[in-house]
């Protein structure tokens, strides 16, 4: 048997809205992540409300200017590359969710050590966990490239 998605495209009819299981829910919540990693790493990059610099001095940083660029490129750009693909309805959205999730972990691990836990990261770190499972959940749904 073919994923919805597949049957659609051989036979022309137009795909229904379960064809593309949470696309909605990546859209909205992996846009949200974006939005929340940019602005987080436009206020490490200009020092706005950044923790105490004394914090960095261990791995010899003198200013949030790195990790706000690695804020920018392990949260930002990987949700923000998931919503556009689930926008777009491609085959990828999932795969993309995935890493999305894979690199906000990432992050929150390497924050941790040096900020501490704290709610936020509490919070990022559920919506990491639960768009990783609506990702899986969406590949058994059929939604997923083919080879």
């Amino acid at each position: 048997m073919q994923p919805l998605l597949k049957q659609s495209a051989i036979d022309g009819s137009t795909p229904s809205r379960s064809t593309w299981p949470y696309r909605r829910t990546f859209t909205l919540v992996e846009g949200l992540t974006a939005l929340g990693g940019v602005m987080g790493a436009a206020m490490l990059v200009s020092g706005t409300g950044t923790p105490s610099i004394s914090v960095l001095k261990p791995i010899g940083l003198t200013s949030w200017v790195l990790p706000g660029l690695w804020l920018f490129a392990t949260a930002a750009v990987p949700s923000a590359v998931a919503a556009v693909l689930a926008w777009r309805r491609s085959d990828w959205a999932p795969a993309a969710v995935l890493v999305a999730s894979a690199t906000l972990a990432l992050e929150l691990l390497v924050q941790i050590p040096f900020l501490g836990p704290s709610w936020l990261q509490a919070v990022f770190s559920v919506v990491a966990i639960s768009m990783a499972v609506l990702a899986v959940r969406a590949k058994r749904a059929g939604w997923w490239p083919s080879r």
